[in-house]
């Protein structure tokens, strides 16, 4: 399919077009999700696109095509580093963060050479840390209060997984 970078069971992770930003922004509004991530603007993800070291992605559910999540994704093709800057699913508690996240990390290792694979997660973002934490992603420490935000300076806690790591994951 066109721009699809990453195929899952039931997903096609596509790089986004401009008319998806705003999607995209009403993904990261959402209340479910504004509190875990920086909502960007119209010109900010006009550049994310246009950024040969950015991946804007959207998440379509392959049955009827509609987007059900989105990430952020920073190359360093130099260092061989993928980081995930944002990551927000619209359906939640259905697995399609999961997958997606297996898709990406699959896509990172296997597709860009990648040897590290790195986010950072607010500490109240259960969902997120549980979830990283059960795709075997090493939490590497804390920024403390490295994001000041409406509701006050947060902690990033810092979460990666090399190729090592994801090659022994994958041989199990």
């Amino acid at each position: 399919m066109r721009n699809t970078l990453i195929e899952t069971n039931r997903l096609y992770i596509r790089e986004a077009t401009e008319d998806q930003i705003g999607t995209i922004i009403d993904l990261e509004s959402h209340p479910e999700n504004r509190d875990y991530l920086w909502i960007g603007t119209e010109e900010e993800h006009r550049d994310e696109i246009a950024d040969p070291n950015h991946y804007l992605l959207v998440f379509c559910e392959k049955e009827d095509e509609r987007i059900v999540g989105y990430a952020l994704v920073r190359l360093n093709r130099k260092s061989e580093i993928f980081e995930l800057r944002r990551i927000a699913i619209s359906e939640k508690r259905r697995g399609y963060g999961e997958e997606a996240m297996g898709g990406l990390l699959k896509h990172a290792f296997e597709r860009e050479g990648t040897n590290r694979f790195w986010l950072d997660v607010y500490p109240d973002n259960a969902y997120g840390i549980a979830l990283y934490e059960k795709l075997g992603m090493h939490r590497d420490g804390v920024l403390r209060q490295n994001y000041k935000a409406e509701r006050g300076y947060l902690d990033q806690i810092i979460y990666s997984m090399l190729k090592s790591e994801y090659n022994e994951r994958k041989s199990l």
